[in-house]
């Protein structure tokens, strides 16, 4: 017999239901209230944003305006440079590379174009090198006479002999009207080699010690373990090093006596700002195939164009190994 059960169902009493945990997806966690954010990660107002991003454009123009225009100009012919009143080119018109075509057909600022590259790629490496090695050397505390060879480090940023005692020693060396004394004289810096030196008393001593432990000398440690750890902070100095070399042209000035080797700032700077015409070169000869020579403005700006490109082209590799330098650099055991 059954008692309040439904017929066949065999259950002697109604039985309470099986109360069933909620699922993952029916259950709702208690919403948190938003913790309040500092100062810097507040989200902007709208006329913060709209002021951030006018201040940008504005400072992108007035990087780029200049530079467009004397781009532009480089490319504009006689006839569109007199239409502008003699000056600056705003609007493109009867673009031609006949200015570039003139000063790349040989003379002097051909000349000057290949001393400077073999000036910036040899200095660049030779100022590289011994400010790696002697930053590595003074930052082993315990290497021989370590204090006073940083002592005279630290002297050398704040005082120098002088022009005149400075031209007397490359003088003495034979170096006058050589394109070493363009590189010799400020091969150093004592501000980048102490960089490097921070840096590498920066990387962790046990690597070191792990590594010369093993067997490595001083030259293994430093090829196969300091300088893989240190990309980043070897590309800034060599970019330093490198800009110095190739925007250089006070010590052309002051020890080159030939234009045939004079480098492309020292062209700029006589022809370009001082106006000077160079002996044994001409600039903007009668045309090239019959047309008419290209105006002296134009040529100009092409050689400012020309002495700004390499840089341009240098920076976005530069850049790559900043990057890889950093993540690299900073994972250490």
């Amino acid at each position: 017999m059954t008692l309040g059960g439904a017929p066949g169902t065999g259950m002697t009493d109604r039985e309470p239901p099986i109360a069933q945990a909620p699922s993952a997806a029916t259950r709702r966690e208690p919403r948190r209230r938003p913790s309040r954010r500092p100062a810097w990660q507040e989200r902007p107002t709208i006329p913060g944003r709209l002021g951030k991003g006018t201040a940008l454009v504005l400072i992108v123009l007035a990087v780029l305006l200049p530079l467009y225009t004397v781009v532009l100009t480089s490319l504009s012919t006689e006839a569109t440079i007199n239409a502008s009143g003699g000056g600056m080119v705003l609007v493109p018109q009867g673009l031609t590379l006949d200015a570039y075509r003139t000063i790349l057909s040989g003379g002097i600022v051909t000349r000057s174009i290949l001393v400077s590259l073999g000036v910036t790629a040899v200095g660049t490496a030779l100022s590289t090198a011994v400010s790696v090695l002697a930053a590595y050397g003074l930052s082993r505390t315990g290497s021989v006479l370590h204090r006073p060879i940083l002592f005279v480090f630290l002297i050398t940023m704040f005082f120098s002999a002088g022009m005149i005692p400075t031209y007397l020693v490359v003088s003495g060396l034979g170096l006058v009207n050589s394109w070493w004394a363009l590189i010799l004289p400020g091969a150093v810096s004592a501000f980048n080699v102490l960089i490097l030196r921070a840096f590498f008393m920066g990387i962790d001593q046990e690597i070191l010690d792990a590594a010369r432990i093993d067997g490595a000398g001083e030259f293994r440690v430093l090829g196969s373990i300091v300088l893989p750890m240190s990309t980043a902070v070897i590309a800034v100095i060599a970019l330093f090093y490198g800009v110095g070399y190739w925007n250089s042209f006070f010590s052309a000035m002051l020890y080159l006596t030939n234009a045939d080797k004079w480098p492309l700032q020292m062209v700029l700077r006589s022809y370009v700002l001082e106006g000077v015409k160079m002996p044994g070169s001409e600039l903007a000869p009668a045309g090239i195939e019959g047309s008419a020579p290209p105006s002296s403005l134009a040529i100009k700006m092409a050689i400012v164009v020309i002495a700004l490109v390499p840089i341009l082209l240098v920076y976005p590799f530069v850049q790559r190994h900043f990057t890889k330098g950093v993540i690299f650099g900073a994972v250490k055991g």
